[in-house]
């Protein structure tokens, strides 16, 4: 028996092809998107507080962009953190830096690589494949704030905090790259579509 996927409310007002990147998400049986798909799970099993931003957000909310990387934006307590950390090292990522990953779970050493290594962001990586996780550490749109404002889209019994379509273009507003000032603009048509 064929299961058809459930999706959200606002599924219908989606462009098409947003529509097509949750069926790609929800159906795909890529290495990527199964790899990630497990860790969205292991996220919600150990209720790790976290949103996602990022080219995966941005395809969620109705943009069709290529992208093989998560960015999350996280609750920044050493609890959250080491949770992340040891889902992560589990699922086989690793850092690119010569250093322990876990000291970004560790105040002290997390606040002295942002004040005197300028930390913006903490990547994990798969080695041999495209996939990546960025840490978002520095941000114009606080964890708390996203996390406030965040779509919640059900794909399967997995829940995905998704950040809303006003605070990803604040977040991408911040930035001096050209794939942002297209998102920024895609990202406003979509909005307005949705008020249609």
């Amino acid at each position: 028996m064929v299961r058809k996927p459930r999706f959200p409310r606002f599924y219908r007002n989606l462009p098409c092809q947003a529509r097509i990147f949750i069926v790609y998400l929800l159906m795909s049986r890529s290495e990527t998107m199964v790899i990630y798909e497990d860790i969205f799970r292991e996220f919600q099993k150990k209720k790790v507080k976290y949103v996602l931003v990022g080219g995966i957000a941005a395809n969620l909310l109705g943009l069709l962009r290529s992208t093989a990387d998560m960015d999350i934006l996280v609750e920044m307590s050493n609890d959250n953190l080491r949770k992340i950390v040891v889902i992560l090292t589990n699922k086989g990522y690793r850092v690119k830096q010569p250093i322990n990953p876990m000291g970004i779970a560790d105040n002290k050493i997390r606040e002295d690589w942002i004040k005197n290594k300028h930390m913006k962001a903490f990547n994990f990586y798969k080695e041999g494949g495209l996939e990546e996780v960025d840490i978002i550490i520095d941000s114009p749109v606080s964890f708390e704030e996203a996390k406030k404002s965040a779509i919640r889209i059900k794909s399967g019994d997995i829940i995905l905090p998704v950040i809303s379509i006003d605070n990803l273009i604040k977040m991408k507003e911040n930035t001096v790259r050209s794939i942002d000032r297209l998102d920024i603009e895609q990202l406003k048509k979509v909005k307005k579509l949705r008020k249609i």
